[in-house]
């Protein structure tokens, strides 16, 4: 049994939730809003946040970052709308386990949380399951690809992997972790989007009882839990200024020094670092330490986004629609000529990720031995079908849609920081309220 948080305005469509939750054995509390949301993560603890993307003084993404900047782990999965589903899509950069459109499937829901709870309870098994059952392609991309994987493994420089949310970045630093000499000592990723400010430097280098409020007792650092293995910073970029310097000096003499204390802890450890951000960009904005970048860069690997991947698509779907037959105990050996064209159109924002979601939606909702276009995400097949129906021709309109992407991507990106998300839009912020506003963008 799970404690959710259902965080959802319409009271009547949260009580079907917290019914339905509650007859499958689960535990359910209930906030409309954002300020009441992380008052009660303030006061309790919950396994799950299922949350609505447009709240009254917010949005889910909003709770998303107040939630990790105070030390809440739990997963976190947004419900919306097809029409915001880009904006749930990306928000999975920002730490979202998954997404879910309305009206909410009663099946579909019920899959997501299990999938949310058990990669928060079995980490490491589901991540050795996940490295077992992927597949590397046989594209012309995918062979280059692995080449430098091979190539860079067996030896202890430090990799950054740069690629778009939901390309395999950590399947990517298992890989070349189970490649090289330390593939018998430990492999420790830490995702530095799901920690606060305060709680980063304890994680990565430990503290001693009393060093702060709420340290009852000594706690060895993920580097020193690491030592002699690999270490898989996801999200490097997230990491405070503070933390940064901390992590450099660490990896230029080999020690760390647990909060509190005054010893020295020698580590041997390799860094994997990941980002789908460009960080030379971040170390001209002054937030990524310049000779940081230069140490954990020893060799750069860029994952292809899956709409660069060719007929690799149709290896994954085939692959993954195997795995969810086994997972959930259909039979589904063939998609519908018009689904499989939608499936193979799509333009996959959340790339490997998203398709597997997809596809397990698929199966799940496919009783037969053909999955038919029913069992589809409707934003997927109104997003490749509304584009015929437009006319192509208006530019105001197509001016407008290009508009309201660069700003919902650009907020998302600076985490809703309104000010910060102006400069980059070069606009001033009445502007960008007045827009926000017109497109509907909470």
């Amino acid at each position: 049994m799970a404690k959710i948080l259902i965080i959802e305005d319409d009271t009547t469509f949260a009580e079907l939730l917290e019914v339905f939750l509650t007859k499958n054995k689960h535990e359910t509390a209930f906030a409309t809003n954002v300020k009441q949301a992380i008052k009660m993560l303030a006061q309790e603890d919950f396994d799950l946040l299922l949350t609505d993307y447009r709240l009254p003084d917010g949005n889910g993404l909003e709770i998303l970052t107040q939630a990790r900047a105070s030390g809440v782990t739990a997963p976190v999965v947004i419900m919306t709308s097809f029409n915001d589903v880009r904006t749930a899509v990306k928000s999975m950069q920002m730490g979202a386990s998954d997404y879910i459109t309305k009206p909410v499937n009663p099946d579909e829901l019920l899959m997501i949380v299990s999938n949310a709870l058990q990669k928060k309870q079995t980490p490491n098994g589901s991540k050795d399951r996940e490295i077992t059952d992927f597949i590397k392609g046989k594209s012309a991309i995918a062979d280059k690809l692995y080449s430098h994987i091979d190539l860079v493994a067996p030896t202890d420089m430090s990799v950054i992997i740069q690629g778009e949310s939901g390309t395999g970045k950590e399947y990517a630093a298992r890989t070349l972790h189970l490649q090289s000499k330390r593939k018998n000592k430990p492999f420790i990723a830490i995702d530095c989007g799901a920690l606060s400010k305060d709680l980063a430097a304890s994680e990565l280098f430990g503290h001693v009882k009393g060093a702060f409020t709420g340290a009852l007792a000594d706690k060895k650092g993920q580097f020193e839990v690491a030592n002699g293995g690999t270490l898989f910073l996801d999200e490097i970029g997230n990491l405070s200024y503070e933390v940064q310097v901390k992590l450099l000096r660490a990896l230029q003499e080999r020690v760390i020094q647990p909060l509190g204390s005054t010893k020295q802890v020698k580590v041997d450890v390799r860094i994997i670092a990941a980002t789908n951000d460009d960080l030379t960009k971040s170390i001209a904005d002054g937030e990524f330490r310049e000779d940081l970048y230069h140490r954990v860069n020893e060799f750069k690997i860029q994952l292809p986004p899956l709409r660069e991947r060719g007929n690799d698509l149709e290896l994954f779907i085939n692959h993954f629609t195997q795995q969810a037959n086994k997972e959930l105990d259909r039979n589904v050996k063939t998609i519908a000529k018009d689904a499989k064209a939608i499936l193979l159109k799509y333009d996959w924002p959340g790339n490997l990720r998203e398709l597997g979601n997809v596809i397990k939606r698929m199966v799940l909702l496919s009783p037969t031995e053909e999955a038919k276009i029913e069992a589809l995400p409707d934003e997927m097949v109104f997003a490749i079908e509304q584009p015929q129906a437009n006319n192509q021709s208006d530019l105001k309109a197509i001016n407008e849609v290009n508009e309201k992407t660069l700003i919902t991507e650009t907020l998302i990106k600076v985490k809703y920081n309104k000010s910060k998300a102006a400069k980059l839009l070069n606009i001033d912020r009445k502007t960008l309220y007045s827009k926000m506003e017109r497109y509907g963008i909470a």
